[in-house]
C-alpha cells in the first residue's frame, strides 16, 4: 500500500507565509508527479501546483491565483513535495489535498490522495 501524510496547515494572518510538506510512503518503486490542490469551503477542488520529475528535467506547474507566491519543491530522495506559501490571502483559505501518482513496487501505476490539511488565512 502507499500513503500520503501532509503537514504543516495552520491558521496565519494575510501576509504571512506557510510551508506544507506531504511525504509518500509505501510500496514504491518510483514517484511521478506530485503536487497539490485545495478546495475551499462550497468550491470544487483545484489545481493548486504540481511537480513532474522526468529524465528531461523537472517541470513545475501553478494556477494563475498562485503563481509569484506559492513554490512547489521536491525532494526525490525522500518522496517528499513541498509547498512554501508567501503573501499568503484570505482567499487562500482552504483544505490543501496532496496528489501523488506512483509505480508501486507491484509495477503498477496509482494515483493517491493525502487526508487534507486546513489552511486558514485571516484578514
Amino acid at each position: 500500500q502507499v500513503q500520503l501524510v501532509e503537514s504543516g496547515g495552520g491558521l496565519v494572518q494575510a501576509g504571512g507565509s506557510l510551508r506544507l510538506s506531504c511525504a509518500a510512503s509505501g510500496t514504491i518503486f518510483r514517484v511521478n508527479a506530485m503536487g497539490w490542490y485545495r478546495q475551499a469551503p462550497g468550491k470544487e477542488r483545484e489545481l493548486v501546483a504540481t511537480f513532474t520529475s522526468a529524465a528531461t528535467g523537472a517541470t513545475t506547474n501553478y494556477t494563475d491565483s498562485v503563481k509569484g507566491r506559492f513554490t512547489i519543491s521536491r525532494d526525490n530522495a525522500k518522496n517528499t513535495v513541498y509547498l512554501q506559501m508567501d503573501s499568503l490571502k484570505p482567499e487562500d483559505t482552504a483544505v490543501y489535498y496532496c496528489n501523488a501518482k506512483i509505480l508501486t513496487s507491484f509495477f503498477r501505476w496509482v494515483e493517491v490522495w493525502g487526508r487534507g490539511t486546513l489552511v486558514t488565512v485571516s484578514s
